[in-house]
């Protein structure tokens, strides 16, 4: 047993390269989902309506902005697959072509702003709810173009594998937002009061310090000279037409994804706030626990592409599988957590101002949800492993349309009928969410094991060849720049 474990750490794509590649990733997610975490920590503290309203107006706004991020951060794979293959003059062109995709996407979300009012209001949740809902959507939909952005510009470093970067610029953004996200939503010193917006400025000010973070890293001489991430900045319609056919149903699988939770949250949202609370609490804790899945699955995405990219599919199942213990690991103590201590985990989120006895009846039904939290959650990282690795490969028509199907028919429609015929209980409609996540997870393992992702590439196999003689003699010739300079 020993041995099999130090021959699975050591070997290529092993656990170590698994967690040299995916370890900085967890802690740059982790370092989000605390800025996000405390930010409704805070918001909890404020007022009852705020944290009500906070995670609807988020799962909204990261509904929409994950179509985007999901298109953008396909360059990821481009990247890696160029990487693997040592084309690496190939890699600033691929970057650039994400770089204009985000320009595009920073207008679109903006103008999402404009659709608040009647979003909202279709949503039907009470009028003070309501009203602090239209203000951290709009706020978040007008900076989400930087979020994107930032995401796009990262992709040169988790392409290639170097993901520490990634890490202190997320780390950087967190240390600096949770003072200003304090002192902007309770007003302190020469900061205004300004409640659930202050909590949005705050964010939307840390994703513009991760694009000034990113853009001093990467536009530097040297990178030009082993990439060319800035000689290579020209459109290229063809390679940016050839990352929208396998980004943009990365996109849509990104969107539905979080438009399944985004939809269940408003029909929770329906039956009073006492559940909308207990959801909205227990989802932060589920995000606390699988954002860093997110890194894994960044991680396998990129490992796979390499592996495709030099023509190795077996290295790419040996890094799945190894991505997969490392994964289970996480969430199955993650579970035995929740079922455990969920009283310790809750009580975070009380508010101060706010009698224990409502917090209490919140703290109850928040328990029982946990157990459902616990009990999808290991399968909710295998789905996400396996659809990371197909991905990697450049199965994203699949995946897209295995999240789209599932969101709409195990999910949406179910939620919507019970909810407007049977007047049914929170349980009830935690049990159909739980159902969505095992489906899904049954199409992951099916579509990893049975389907022709070890024979795909995204990236063009004849330019391959030539790009890699071009890369090199343009890498020589800024030596020599260099030299004469």
């Amino acid at each position: 047993m020993s041995f099999s474990f130090s021959q699975r750490w050591r070997e290529p794509n092993g656990y170590k390269d698994v967690l040299n590649v995916g370890l900085p990733l967890v802690v740059s997610l982790g370092s989000t989902t605390l800025m996000e975490f405390t930010d409704r920590v805070f918001l909890s503290h404020y007022s009852p309506d705020a944290i009500a309203a906070c995670m609807p107006a988020a799962m909204a706004n990261l509904t929409f902005l994950l179509f985007f991020i999901g298109v953008g951060s396909y360059a990821n794979v481009f990247i890696a697959q160029y990487h693997g293959a040592a084309a690496r003059h190939r890699v600033g062109a691929a970057l650039w072509q994400a770089i204009y995709f985000s320009l595009i996407g920073m207008a679109i979300l903006a103008s999402m702003s404009l659709v608040a009012e009647p979003l909202f209001r279709f949503v039907g949740h009470t009028e003070s709810v309501f009203r602090q809902e239209v203000v951290y959507f709009r706020i978040l939909s007008m900076g989400s173009g930087l979020a994107l952005m930032a995401t796009c510009i990262g992709c040169f470093f988790s392409g290639r594998g170097i993901t520490k970067p990634n890490m202190v610029v997320n780390i950087i953004a967190t240390v600096i937002n949770i003072p200003l996200d304090y002192m902007l939503i309770f007003g302190v010193g020469p900061f205004p009061e300004m409640g659930i917006a202050g909590a949005g400025i705050s964010t939307v000010s840390s994703w513009g310090m991760q694009v000034v973070m990113y853009s001093l890293l990467v536009f530097t001489r040297e990178n030009d000279c082993d990439f060319a991430v800035l000689r290579a900045r020209a459109f290229d319609p063809e390679l940016f037409k050839r990352m929208m056919r396998f980004g943009l149903p990365s996109g849509v699988n990104g969107f539905f994804d979080l438009f399944a939770v985004a939809f269940f949250i408003f029909i929770v949202g329906r039956l009073g706030r006492v559940e909308l609370a207990a959801s909205n609490i227990v989802f932060s804790l589920d995000t606390v626990a699988f954002l860093p899945m997110i890194g894994l699955n960044i991680a396998i995405s990129t490992l796979v592409g390499q592996a495709m990219g030099r023509g190795r599919p077996d290295e790419a199942a040996r890094a799945t599988t190894n991505t997969l213990h490392v994964a289970l690991l996480w969430m199955g103590s993650m579970a035995i957590l929740f079922i455990v201590v969920p009283e310790w985990l809750l009580s975070v989120f009380q508010p101060t101002n706010m009698s224990a006895e409502w917090f209490s009846v919140v703290q109850a039904k928040s328990v029982v949800l946990l157990r459902f939290v616990a009990g999808y959650s290991v399968l909710s990282s295998m789905a996400l492993i396996y659809f990371g690795a197909v991905r990697g490969a450049g199965d994203t028509h699949y995946v897209m349309w295995a999240m789209a199907g599932s969101a709409l028919v195990l999910l949406a429609a179910p939620l919507y009928a019970v909810q407007e015929l049977f007047n049914p209980g929170l349980s009830v409609l935690w049990a159909i969410f739980t159902v969505y996540v095992v489906a899904l997870s049954v199409l992951a393992y099916r579509r990893y094991h049975y389907g022709p992702w070890r024979t795909m590439l995204v990236i063009e196999q004849e330019v391959v060849a030539t790009v890699q003689a071009a890369g090199d003699g343009a890498a020589r010739e800024c030596v020599s720049l260099d030299a004469r300079d």
